[in-house]
């Protein structure tokens, strides 16, 4: 549980970030700030995790500069790996409910992505977002007619569109016909991330308070999007980006500035290290 508002959380030992929307700008970069604000979390004894709904791959970028040491969370808890990408662990769908899934962000009007293992397929190489998240992820799509080969062993299944309330529909949709057997959260307003039920970020951070033996209180969260609420419910310090919508900041303990003006770097010397001082 998060500490009331108005106390003063434990001393934090261990921050786990978001990526998109939250680590890096609107740009994809990671800012000098960011970095040495990392690097300064670490001089403080303080551990750092990212967890993201990129693929392994689309985070390796980030491994280097920032030195993590610690096990990264990729397709939001889908999939654990150690920092040279190799797999600790993942959650899959079962194949009848993977065919379902598609079938549902279909009937919504959305492109659909599959991702299983450190693959990535799509039906089209010029559908919605393909080549922004190729440059984002550094690979492209294995483009296929049909997705009826690649339901098995599936991470995660994304529906995108930029009809921004279809994909609202969609998740309230896929919630309510899958109920327990997926977890569906939006990690940007035009995608939409069906997983495993146990896939999700909240599961990132009680995985991760287990591996380093800590309390909820001694850890602390920061993101931008409503998938990202889920782990703030695990930590005692939870930030919300200056970016994030309404419902993601009430849900937070504090709000930083927005990931277009170092709100990471800022969260991180103001509610962390400060307080750790």
């Amino acid at each position: 549980m998060q500490a009331g508002r108005g106390e003063k959380p434990e001393t934090i030992q261990l921050l786990i970030a978001d990526v998109d929307g939250t680590l890096v700008t609107q740009d994809k970069v990671l800012t000098p700030r960011a970095i040495a604000a990392v690097a300064h979390l670490k001089d403080a004894g303080i551990k750092f995790a990212i967890t993201s709904g990129r693929p392994p791959l689309g985070m390796e970028m980030l491994i280097k500069p920032l030195n993590i040491t610690t096990p990264i969370s990729a397709f939001n808890g889908g999939l654990f790996v150690k920092p040279d990408l190799s797999i600790i662990d993942q959650k899959v769908l079962p194949a009848d409910v993977a065919g379902q899934v598609v079938k549902t962000l279909t009937d919504h009007h959305l492109d659909v992505w599959i991702y299983r293992g450190n693959d990535w397929f799509a039906l089209s190489a010029h559908g919605p977002h393909v080549d922004k998240e190729s440059w984002t992820v550094k690979f492209k799509p294995k483009i296929v007619s049909t997705f009826d080969d690649v339901l098995d062993n599936v991470v995660k299944i994304v529906g995108v569109s930029d009809d921004l309330k279809a994909v609202a529909r969609a998740e309230t949709d896929a919630q309510g016909q899958f109920g327990d057997h997926v977890s569906a959260t939006r990690s940007q307003p035009y995608y939409l991330d069906v997983t495993h039920p146990g896939a999700n970020k909240g599961g990132v951070a009680l995985r991760l308070a287990k591996e380093f033996n800590l309390p909820a209180s001694r850890i602390a969260t920061i993101g931008d999007m409503p998938n990202d609420v889920l782990m703030f419910a695990h930590s005692g310090l939870s930030i919300a980006m200056g970016n994030a919508d309404a419902p993601v900041k009430r849900a937070a303990r504090r709000v930083t500035k927005s990931n277009e003006e170092e709100g990471f770097a800022i969260a991180v010397e103001k509610y962390i290290l400060a307080s750790a001082g």
